[in-house]
Order: C-alpha cells, then sequence, then structure tokens
C-alpha cells in the first residue's frame, strides 16, 4: 500500500492542476478563472450556452453549468480523477467550481493525503473548525465541514469529504461574490415562499377555467 499511494496521490496532483502545475494560483482552476462569462466557460468546456441552468432570477441571476471531464485517449497519459465540475455564475459571472473527484480515483486516500496533494499547489493549509455551504445543490448536504483550507482576501478553496457520494471534493469560490449570490439566493428563496400560495392559487384557477373550457367543448360534441 505504501508503494502504492504515492502513484495514486500523483495521480490526482495531475488531473486537479493540469498542465500549468505551478503556474496557477487561488483564482484559477485548471483553464478557468473567476469572472469568466457563462458562454466562454460553456465554449471551454465544448457545451452550449443553452446548457447553462437557471436556477434564480431574481435579485439576481444564477446559474449553473455541469461539466463531465472527458478521459484521455493516449493510453500513455493518466486517467481523470474528477468526475464533475458545477460551475456557478452569479449575473453571468464565474463565481463558484465544485470539483469533485472520482470515488475509485482516490480511493485509499486519507484527509492527510489530499491535504498534501492540494499544498503542492495552494502551498499551507489551515485546518479551521468551519464549513462550507451548498445553497443550490442537491448532491450534497446543506454544509460540509471543511478538512483543510486555501485562501487570501480574495479567494477560498475548500477541501472537504463528502458523504454523499463517499468521496472527495473541492469548492473553490471568489469571497465577494459567493457573497452577493449567497444572499442573493436567500432572498429569492424567500420571495418564491412568499409567492408561492398565490401561485397555487392562480394554478387552481387556471385548472378550473381549463376545464370548465374542455367542459363546453364536449357538451356540443357528446352524442349518446
Amino acid at each position: 500500500m505504501k508503494m502504492i499511494r504515492p502513484a495514486v496521490i500523483a495521480l490526482v496532483v495531475i488531473g486537479f492542476c493540469g498542465p500549468a502545475l505551478f503556474a496557477q494560483d487561488l483564482a484559477k482552476y485548471r483553464n478557468f478563472s473567476f469572472g469568466m462569462s457563462a458562454a466562454a466557460v460553456s465554449k471551454r468546456v465544448e457545451q452550449r450556452p443553452a446548457d447553462v441552468v437557471v436556477i434564480h432570477e431574481q435579485p439576481a441571476l444564477i446559474q449553473e453549468l455541469t461539466w463531465y471531464p472527458p478521459p484521455p485517449f493516449q493510453s500513455g497519459r493518466p486517467a481523470e480523477p474528477v468526475q464533475k465540475v458545477l460551475f456557478s455564475f452569479y449575473n453571468g459571472e464565474l463565481y463558484r467550481l465544485l470539483v469533485t473527484y472520482d470515488s475509485e480515483a482516490i480511493k485509499g486516500l486519507t484527509n492527510e493525503d489530499m491535504t498534501r496533494v492540494l499544498s503542492e499547489k495552494y502551498g499551507t493549509a489551515s485546518t479551521p473548525v468551519a464549513e462550507v455551504d451548498f445553497p443550490t445543490s442537491d448532491s450534497y448536504r446543506a454544509t460540509e465541514k471543511v478538512i483543510a483550507r486555501w485562501e487570501d482576501t480574495q479567494y477560498s478553496v475548500n477541501l472537504f469529504r463528502s458523504s454523499i457520494p463517499d468521496t472527495f471534493a473541492v469548492v473553490m469560490f471568489t469571497k465577494r461574490m459567493d457573497a452577493q449570490a449567497a444572499t442573493s439566493i436567500a432572498e429569492s428563496v424567500k420571495l418564491k415562499q412568499e409567492e408561492a400560495p398565490r401561485m397555487e392559487a392562480a394554478r387552481v384557477r387556471q385548472a378550473a377555467i381549463d376545464l370548465e373550457v374542455q367542459r363546453q367543448k364536449n357538451i356540443k360534441v357528446l352524442r349518446p
């Protein structure tokens, strides 16, 4: 096991950091940078702008795009350890990424292993007693405990171990926009809750109207 683990760790380092192993910083992930437009990210992952999903429209536009990195075709290249990346956009700009590792790619790795992997790229980690939240994701709990964190005044990178699914993941974001998005999402949820009774009443009224229209139509054409 001690002979296998270094190779596995090296694989994850390559998969997380991409070709620019030492050139990236907290504001970047592979070839993606915070502030990129939804259209630019869609083009880079070879998806259509229509694949970007609108989560909330008011008071700010919140969108998401899920990307499943394709496996490499060259047999000599290491396998892709990242299962998927969830891009989040605030008013059309990338502000958060959620990187989920393939459970097989990180099998056997400990919290310390993964912290060491990311520290090769981001420097010394802190181990705060903290949680990160996922206000729009159904794949994770509402909050997850942070294993290790790398941050500066603008950006935050957080390693956690998810129980749903059982794997490691990294959530990284720009602090200013993430706070703005969180406030907007909370306000949007509140607005929807306040509007729910009115919307339900309107739905019931429309259903009654549609039923009466169909009733009148059937009366005219029904023959015994």
